[in-house]
């Protein structure tokens, strides 16, 4: 098995640094503006304005990281991000923090997100010369690591810090930004994608938009997480209150539950390229998908906690496994030029899935019942699994990886033997071309 590169090191390090800073903020934020007020609606604005941006600018983000160097992009992001912790820092520093700035942040940081993450998404596979067994085990490492920083270390650290005074978590968090930046401009330099004739910006990202959409395999994998954002916020938004009073448990043993699905992330991200390779990324991702379900099934019925936690950690390495195989997928057949666009518009919808889910799950459970929100995310998850599971088949998924080598390394340009493969235009567009089956077959 070929070795990662030295720079996906430096990437690495420098995501799991960031990812530190994000769980230490992620804690601090809120309790900074319940400092501030106890009015539940401008608490609701800080945690909102964090997810604006990607409802907001999603594809044009996108489409804006295909026009500029990816790297750049990165390393100036996190530079932008350590000088705006200042602010909200100083002020807290001069006792003058208030609400509005703290929304401003959260929009600002989460704005600087987009970019960061959608420019990394699309950097990563032209530093991995596109190669599927290593994207699936480059993206397993920094999901594994995003998890272990942000949601074990972070937030613990967040509220720690938070107690030596109000500026210092923010401080903290613009550390991690500004090694983040250094590390990042430290990264080397790869070609970047062919530049296409001048179009208007929107034009672009609707491109980018229509090429996911078009494409039954991307639009699968951009399902899935849309339509899980929905089932699992609403699982979320009264998970709470069911461990309270469901299940008879308090606080302490409520963080427990939430450890145990960051530890079964966790398995779930180690394991994911053994599932790929055993299965086939296609049936591995429906195999996750149908697990990710029924371990909800699992929990709506859960008689005690034991069983709740147990099911959360199944369903946190369903999820584990999911989120590391199918971004390696649409990393390895995206063409370079439209993969910032692609990877931001699969994010953004399932962005904004996630208030569609919080909404479900709070009306069913004033509706009916605590157990009725667990229940329709599980069918909803399965539904979701059943009606996907032809869109990203192993037959589709090794179609996909084949037109993308051969359009990688068309070497053998001998008439008798070329079969018509798809290409993309610089618009989005697609044509047929023709490539030789040896640069094509597994």
């Amino acid at each position: 098995m070929a070795k990662l590169p030295t720079g996906f090191g430096r990437l690495w390090t420098a995501q799991t640094v960031s990812s530190l800073g994000d769980g230490v903020t992620y804690a601090a934020l809120p309790l900074l503006a319940l400092t501030l007020t106890r009015d539940p609606m401008a608490l609701a604005v800080v945690t909102a304005a964090g997810t604006l941006p990607w409802l907001l600018f999603g594809v044009l983000g996108g489409a804006l990281v295909d026009r500029w160097d990816r790297r750049r992009t990165m390393w100036v992001t996190d530079t932008a991000r350590a000088a705006l912790l200042a602010i909200p820092a100083a002020a807290a520093a001069l006792d003058v923090l208030s609400v509005p700035l703290l929304a401003t942040v959260a929009f600002l940081l989460a704005l600087g997100g987009l970019f960061f993450d959608t420019a990394a998404t699309a950097y990563l596979p032209d530093l991995l010369g596109r190669d599927p067994a290593q994207l699936e085990r480059a993206n397993a490492r920094l999901r594994g690591a995003q998890t272990a920083a942000s949601g074990f270390a972070g937030p613990p650290a967040g509220s720690a810090l938070l107690a030596l005074g109000r500026s210092v978590p923010l401080l903290a968090d613009a550390v991690s930004f500004a090694l983040s930046a250094l590390l990042v401009r430290s990264l080397p330099a790869v070609p970047r994608p062919a530049a296409s004739a001048r179009e208007s910006l929107l034009r672009q990202a609707r491109a980018g938009a229509s090429y996911v959409f078009r494409d039954r395999l991307l639009l699968g994998l951009a399902l899935r997480p849309a339509v899980g954002n929905v089932a699992f916020l609403a699982v979320e938004t009264v998970l709470a209150l069911f461990a309270h009073e469901r299940l008879g448990i308090g606080a302490f043993g409520f963080g427990l539950l939430l450890t145990a699905e960051a530890t079964g992330g966790l398995l779930g991200a180690g394991i994911a390229s053994f599932l790929g390779r055993r299965l086939g990324t296609g049936t591995a991702l429906t195999c996750t998908a149908t697990i990710e379900g029924l371990a909800i099934l699992g929990l709506a019925s859960a008689p005690n906690p034991y069983v709740a936690g147990l099911a959360l950690a199944v369903c946190g390495a369903g999820m584990g496994a999911t989120m590391v195989l199918g971004p390696s997928l649409r990393q390895a057949i995206v063409p370079a030029h439209l993969m910032g666009r692609v990877a931001s518009t699969s994010r953004m919808l399932a962005m904004c899935a996630a208030p569609l889910g919080a909404f479900l799950g709070g009306w069913l459970a004033t509706t009916y019942d605590l157990r009725t929100p667990l229940y329709a995310a599980a069918g909803l998850l399965l539904t979701m699994t059943a009606v996907t599971a032809t869109m990203t088949s192993n037959r589709r998924v090794e179609t996909a990886l084949r037109s993308a080598r051969a359009l990688a390394d068309p070497a053998d340009q001998d008439p008798a033997r070329q079969i018509a493969v798809r290409t993309t235009s610089a618009d989005g567009h697609r044509s047929q071309v023709t490539t030789p089956p040896a640069a094509s077959e597994r």
